[in-house]
Formats: structure tokens, sequence, C-alpha cells
């Protein structure tokens, strides 16, 4: 399963490509740009699946900073600073990682 199986390549390409200064991620505007905001909330999760590297069942720290290559593997890593914000708005829980249902309660507020 890759990316472009649900989301369309060129708007990865263009989602990707607004957010190559460093510090400028923004995950509401990256969500809609790619078009993960329109998709059903099992697609979401897939989407999850593909970015939870580990198959661990969580997003953690080191998969965040490495977000962006899971939609292009050509994008650039996230900061420190983009990483604690994103960790920040999507870890409802405190845990420290993004699960699932935070992750698709993180695109749905998007």
């Amino acid at each position: 399963m890759s990316m472009t199986d649900f989301l369309n390549a060129e708007d990865i390409t263009k989602a990707v490509g607004a957010f190559t200064a460093v510090d400028s991620f923004d995950h509401k505007k990256f969500f809609q740009m790619v078009g993960l905001k329109k998709k059903s909330p099992d697609e979401v999760k897939k989407i999850f699946h593909i970015l939870d590297k580990d198959e661990s069942g969580f997003i953690e720290e080191e998969e965040l900073g490495s977000i962006l290559k899971g939609f292009s593997p050509d994008a650039r890593d996230l900061s420190a600073e983009e990483i604690k914000t994103l960790l920040a708005a999507g870890d409802k829980d405190g845990d420290g990682k993004i699960g699932v249902d935070e992750f698709s309660a993180l695109v749905a507020e998007s």
C-alpha cells in the first residue's frame, strides 16, 4: 500500500512543496492540501498505518519527524519545533505518541 493508492500524486507534490522551508509545516494546511481531509475514516486509518513505519500502532516522535517522507520520499524531515507542535496537537492522552484515533481526530480538526 502506498500513499498514491489513496491520495492524488499531484496533490502530494504540491503539499510537500508548500512546506519545504524549515519551521513552515502546518499540519492543518498540509492535511487539507494533500486531500486527507476529504477521505473516509477508513481511508484515514489506512494512511495512518502507512505512516506507522514500525507497525507499533502509534506514530512516535521519531516517525513524526519523517512524516512528510511518508507522503514523498524526497521530502524533508520536520524540525524539533515542528515535531513538538505536531505531537502537542495530536497526542490527546499525553502518552508521547499518536494513536490511530488521535490521528483521525487530528485530520478531522484540520
